[in-house]
């Protein structure tokens, strides 16, 4: 039977997240290799701790609180987009239509521009549609490709598409994140927009301005080859894509109408035959089979740490350790992105956090607007660095189906715009606070 009581709070319950975190970063620090540990076996490790504790609940209902966070349908949903994308750039590889992207990109790109044009690239289109999940499935296959004929580490170049993609997470008017910040807090969009342009406009620039260096010792792999009109077909599902995004349909329908498009169109221009495109959508669904485990098995994880109060705990401390109207807007940093590392879903976060930030907004009279916006940077900036988070894990299952040797740890690394995103953050909070004890001089 399963039981729907939560305990208050409990630090024991944030233990097998620290079980995680030292067997899968620790490890792999030790052995000086981001690839000698499995992340699905360093979850599993973690589980078993989480189900062995709390022993006065049979194992029984511990299990099936697990599997009820394995099957939660945020999780589902996110694993449907794993495999859509995955079958959507593996049939788009097949197709031919990734190289046609790749030489249509190096004839209207220089090449030494190339890694802040695709920041700048997953800026707008994310910004556009809303999802940073749809930019970087739409984007990830051709960055790849490019990575493949050029100078460029596949770190940097994933980096710059996920850095894109988390700006228009935080930024876009119709982003899952935006709808629910500006809710709780009961503000307009547009203020909210205002205040978030402030914070986040420092970390774009500089983000910008590192890929920019970076890319100036770019050299190309050879004679940049010719393009014809054939590629502009080949690109079409790209453009579907991205231009049913625009018009907000749904993510996951796009994907499966782009695969099939990608299907037919490879098969009219003779670059695939019916039943080969069938095997190589089957492969690249099967590609994602890691990352499919890693979710499921971290929603069940996160689930029983949160059931067995870990999150309680967590709100808990955070609420007593605010006593200003600053402190309460690093608490509510803290508090957003502590549930973010928990959850892996900036959304769910600020769903949570919402109502108990809105609370302590308005003890120690601070300003919705920021409230808002701390609430949805902070999540943002947790949610683009985490391994497990969905981001980089279809970035990664994408680019392993393209051949790139890609670790969730070498990565991390690489994310210039949310490392940089939370020191502007930071320094936001500090700045407002000094500008406000000189007014009151």
């Amino acid at each position: 039977m399963y039981v729907t009581k939560t305990p208050k709070s409990s630090f024991a319950a944030l233990i097998p997240f620290l079980v995680f975190l030292v067997f899968y970063l620790g490890l792999s620090i030790w052995a000086k290799d981001f690839y000698c540990v499995p992340m699905p076996i360093a979850f599993i490790v973690a589980s078993a701790v989480a189900l062995w504790q709390n022993k006065r609940q049979k194992l029984a209902e511990k299990v099936e609180i697990y599997a009820r966070g394995m099957g939660e349908s945020n999780i589902m949903i996110m694993c449907l987009i794993f495999v859509l994308a995955g079958a959507f750039a593996a049939v788009a590889k097949g197709a031919g239509s990734v190289d046609a992207a790749v030489r249509i990109s190096r004839h209207l790109i220089p090449e030494s521009l190339i890694l802040p044009e695709f920041f700048f690239i997953g800026c707008f289109i994310s910004l556009a549609i809303g999802t940073s999940c749809g930019t970087i499935a739409a984007l990830t296959p051709i960055a790849a490709g490019i990575t493949s004929v050029l100078n460029i580490p596949p770190e940097l170049m994933i980096g710059a598409v996920i850095g894109g993609a988390m700006f228009g997470d935080n930024m876009s008017m119709i982003s899952d994140t935006t709808i629910a910040a500006t809710r709780t807090q009961n503000v307009a969009m547009r203020d909210k927009f205002i205040m978030n342009f402030k914070m986040i406009l420092p970390a774009a620039l500089i983000t910008f301005g590192l890929y920019f260096f970076a890319g100036m010792n770019i050299q190309g792999g050879g004679e940049v080859p010719s393009s014809s009109w054939l590629d502009l077909i080949l690109i079409a599902p790209y453009i579907l894509i991205l231009a049913g995004a625009l018009l907000n349909f749904n993510v996951m329908a796009l994907l499966f109408a782009g695969t099939l498009m990608t299907m037919m169109i490879g098969i009219f221009t003779g670059n695939l035959e019916f039943w080969k495109g069938l095997a190589i959508a089957g492969e690249g669904v099967l590609g994602m089979a890691e990352t499919l485990i890693v979710a499921i098995l971290a929603g069940g994880l996160l689930c029983i740490i949160k059931y067995n109060g870990g999150i309680n705990y967590l709100m808990s401390k955070i609420e007593k350790a605010i006593s200003s109207k600053y402190g309460c807007e690093f608490g509510i940093m803290l508090l957003v992105g502590a549930i973010n590392l928990f959850t892996a879903n900036n959304t769910v976060a600020i769903v949570i956090a919402g109502p108990i930030a809105k609370e302590l907004g308005n003890k120690y009279k601070c300003d919705p607007r920021r409230i808002a916006s701390i609430l949805d940077t902070a999540s943002c900036v947790v949610q683009g660095l985490i391994p497990y988070g969905a981001q980089i894990l279809i970035a990664i299952g994408i680019a392993r189906g393209a051949g790139l040797k890609i670790s969730s740890l070498s990565l991390i690394g690489t994310l210039y715009y949310p490392m940089l995103l939370g020191v502007s953050l930071i320094l936001s909070i500090v700045i407002a606070k000094v500008l406000s004890r000189r007014k009151s001089r």
